[in-house]
């Protein structure tokens, strides 16, 4: 990707029980970009143009595509594996591809430590390394960071604030 090249993509507004959610997505229909709040929407052109290494990225309004949105209803309607069947793609380095690979493996219902996550990752001195990329994760909820917590129970760092995040966790059963 280069400072040349021009991404034009469809940002999407949804209503969900935590407030309106914005999402991108490309022409395929893949999930490029989600969990920006009706309050950060002046951040996701800066952030994903720092994420694409472009200024050139035009968002243009367009319907949800089908799979996206079905996927998104039944989640919110109680169907936790919903959202494994939503195409996602994103930029980043391999470190945090991989961070964003590991965290698509814990099961809704469940949480992992940031200490379980670079372990998991067979890193285990990378645990803050491991936080700073989760922070970067542009495709949350369906990337789910939000089910990573510190190694004593407490909830820490969620780019949808710590209210989204115990709302999601207890949405998904992992905290009473």
């Amino acid at each position: 990707m280069s400072l040349n090249e021009s991404l034009d993509w469809h940002i999407h507004r949804c209503n969900t029980p935590l407030g309106e959610m914005l999402l991108v997505t490309d022409p395929q229909g893949t999930l490029r970009a989600l969990d920006y709040w009706e309050d950060s929407q002046h951040s996701i052109l800066a952030d994903l143009g720092r994420l694409y290494g472009t200024d050139r990225i035009t968002l243009t309004s367009g319907p949800l595509p089908t799979l996206i949105r079905h996927s998104l209803e039944a989640y919110w309607a109680g169907d936790l594996q919903a959202l494994t069947v939503i195409p996602t793609k994103s930029a980043g380095t391999p470190f945090q591809q991989a961070a964003w690979a590991w965290l698509r493996t814990i099961p809704a219902g469940e949480t992992r430590s940031y200490k379980e996550q670079a372990q998991g990752m067979n890193l285990p001195a990378a645990v803050r390394a491991v936080g700073h990329a989760n922070s970067k994760n542009p495709i949350g909820i369906v990337v789910p960071c939000h089910r990573v917590i510190g190694s004593n129970g407490t909830l820490t760092g969620y780019a949808g604030g710590i209210d989204r995040k115990r709302w999601l966790l207890q949405h998904e059963g992992a905290l009473s």
